[in-house]
């Protein structure tokens, strides 16, 4: 019988899985002694498994420049896989049966953005402390490379806020509905709203720039033949005053995020004038998840935090609005 430990390739040669803790340690570490130190095992004990998997490989994996180490471009290959693969190890150990979420005891791992950690983070953590208290919170910030990567990272996490349109055969499940706003420096605003000619010509920041994908929020421009020159991209939304406010910039977020810029921002929100901009934010999940228990109540749980940012968002509406 194969030893529980032992993975098996095509040609019969087995790996003990083992090594798969001490390679990520060589591979993030680069030095034998200090991936010792971090795993609390001898520098023999890392020296052979960094042997082991030479042999296995059939590549240096750690060459000697100067006084330091480097990764051989296949190592530079293997970080990646790795820490994806560690990931979904924790995940398995992690899986409990959630029969009753206030005793329960694991951790969420969600990927967001900044403006969605102040609005539906906040209200998620906040009903998660009520009714599973045991139940820790940990949010990724989101990036481009994870988007465009997103059926793989997806695997190594519990879940990623994105809007929808931009996955395709991803489970998801709609939160709540925002719009995309321009946002423009004070001392710029006229007293006639600003036509998409005079928009597009000047230079523009966006946020999560995906031109692979294509951004929603100008597509009534592309539609028009109007194509902006993005002068800065930024992978934020609500740093998004200070490259704007006395510059001709014009910035696009959502509206949630534009309600958090600070009252003297030296910023100004003005209307989409190519189109209603809706924005749909949605809780997406790797299949696998589909029938756990436990991310089961993550949904429920993050289906009533967007209830509630948008009853938040729709109450603070009709404050704003002029009463006749």
């Amino acid at each position: 019988m194969d030893n529980i430990n032992s993975a098996r390739r095509p040609g019969g040669v087995g790996l003990d899985l083992n090594l798969l803790v001490p390679l990520d340690a060589l591979l993030q570490e680069r030095s034998v002694t200090r991936a010792a130190q971090r795993l609390g095992l001898s520098q023999p004990t890392v020296s052979a498994a960094l042997a082991r998997l030479r042999r296995h490989f059939g590549d240096d994996l750690l060459t000697r420049v100067g006084n330091t180490y480097e990764l051989t471009p296949l190592a530079e290959r293997l970080a990646a896989h790795t820490a994806q693969a560690l990931g979904s190890a924790d995940q398995v150990f992690q899986t409990r049966p959630v029969s009753d979420p206030a005793h329960a005891r694991r951790e969420f791992t969600l990927v967001v953005t900044d403006m969605h950690l102040a609005t539906f983070g906040r209200t998620l953590a906040g009903l998660v402390r009520d009714t599973a208290p045991g139940v820790r919170l940990r949010f990724e910030h989101n990036t481009p490379h994870i988007v465009r990567h997103a059926p793989e990272h997806l695997r190594t996490v519990d879940g990623m806020l994105l809007a929808q349109g931009l996955l395709a055969n991803v489970p998801a499940i709609d939160l709540y509905d925002d719009r995309w706003v321009c946002v423009v420096s004070s001392d710029t605003l006229t007293s006639s709203p600003p036509t998409p000619e005079a928009l597009a010509a000047r230079p523009w920041v966006l946020p999560y720039h995906f031109p692979a994908i294509g951004f929603s929020p100008l597509h009534g421009l592309h539609a028009q033949g109007l194509e902006p020159r993005v002068e800065i991209a930024i992978e934020n939304f609500l740093t998004m005053p200070f490259l704007i406010a006395g510059t001709d910039r014009v910035g696009v977020v959502p509206e949630r995020a534009a309600r958090l810029f600070p009252v003297d921002s030296g910023t100004a929100v003005v209307e989409l004038p190519f189109g209603r901009g809706r924005l749909v934010e949605s809780l997406w999940w790797h299949p696998l998840h589909d029938r756990d228990p436990a991310h089961v109540w993550l949904r429920k749980t993050a289906v009533e935090a967007g209830r509630l940012v948008a009853a938040d968002t729709a109450q603070s509406a009709s404050h704003d609005t002029p009463q006749s």
